[in-house]
């Protein structure tokens, strides 16, 4: 059975969303050609039922992995089983595995709404707005459940990946990991890593946390004909995924390292009480690469 799909549209862009799939974003192409400008998802990604088909979705209390089979809150340890297929690990928190609830929509707006109760109560929102050209998607989180736990948020776009994509990403540190995905080591990014200025994606697998982030990226897609200016508020770590081979790419800006329940002082997360909230917004900014910079 096919999702119910939500439409928003201005002038240049077209986005569609999906409140059923985990309050994922299908896809955002431009209108007047179809260019895609996440990775482009026909019938089949969306029946599949899995918002990592998709564009883009939340990660809501957590980005990426945990170890140990959970983690330590003060009222004592939180149990996690692992709830992904394809991964031994608990990943990505426990919203994009819910269907979400449509609480408004405007011409230019819609909220999304989640009230969950694992792997605790809380509520997320998350408000979607587009505006000549700019996509900016706003997530909120707010603890419901009596005693405090540690919250974590992220977003997981996916990007078209040529082999001339540029990124422009400036962090000073990179995450080592282990074969289970989990970071080892803290360092300075190597030179194939250096985003300070456009470069092209390296040809190897790269699955990295990068910190010291300035939350400002730059996807520069000259074989398409397109630039994505883009900004983080909440986050000063993405991670960088880069398959091989596969014809895309994700940076996801993440309030937090992975593992980061288990990392000295837990870097990024907020341990938030009854009624407290945190947040991270992401807007992306479409550009014909025709246009001067801004």
């Amino acid at each position: 059975m096919t999702p119910e799909i939500l439409e928003l549209k201005d002038e240049l862009t077209h986005l569609t969303l999906a409140p059923g799939l985990g309050g994922s974003v299908v896809n955002w192409t431009v209108r007047s050609t179809g260019q895609p400008l996440l990775r482009h998802n026909d019938a089949h990604a969306l029946n599949t039922g899995l918002p990592g088909k998709l564009g883009c979705y939340p990660l809501v209390p957590w980005s990426n992995r945990i170890a140990e089979g959970g983690f330590d809150c003060p009222e004592g340890w939180l149990a996690l089983t692992p709830n992904s297929l394809t991964d031994p690990l608990p990943i990505h928190g426990s919203a994009w595995q819910q269907p979400w609830q449509v609480m408004s929509q405007t011409h230019d707006e819609v909220i999304l709404q989640l009230n969950s109760i694992a792997p605790f109560a809380y509520r997320a929102r998350q408000r979607f707005h587009l505006k000549e050209g700019r996509l900016s998607i706003d997530l909120h989180v707010t603890h419901l459940a009596k005693h405090p736990a540690w919250h974590g948020l992220g977003l997981h776009p996916y990007f078209p990946r040529t082999a001339g994509t540029r990124l422009k990403a400036q962090a000073e540190k990179v995450w080592l990991c282990d074969q289970s995905k989990l970071p080892t080591e803290r360092m300075d990014v190597p030179d194939e890593w250096d985003f300070h200025q456009l470069k092209t994606l390296p040809d190897t697998l790269v699955d990295n946390g990068f910190c010291e982030w300035d939350g400002h990226c730059l996807i520069q897609q000259p074989e398409l004909g397109y630039e994505l200016e883009c900004q983080a508020t909440g986050s000063d770590n993405y991670l960088l995924y880069c398959p091989v081979g596969l014809g895309f790419f994700c940076i996801e800006p993440v309030s937090h390292p992975v593992n980061a329940h288990h990392l000295p002082g837990r870097p990024g997360l907020r341990l938030l009480e009854q009624g407290q909230s945190t947040e991270l917004g992401f807007s992306l900014h479409y550009r014909p690469l025709d246009q001067p910079n801004i």
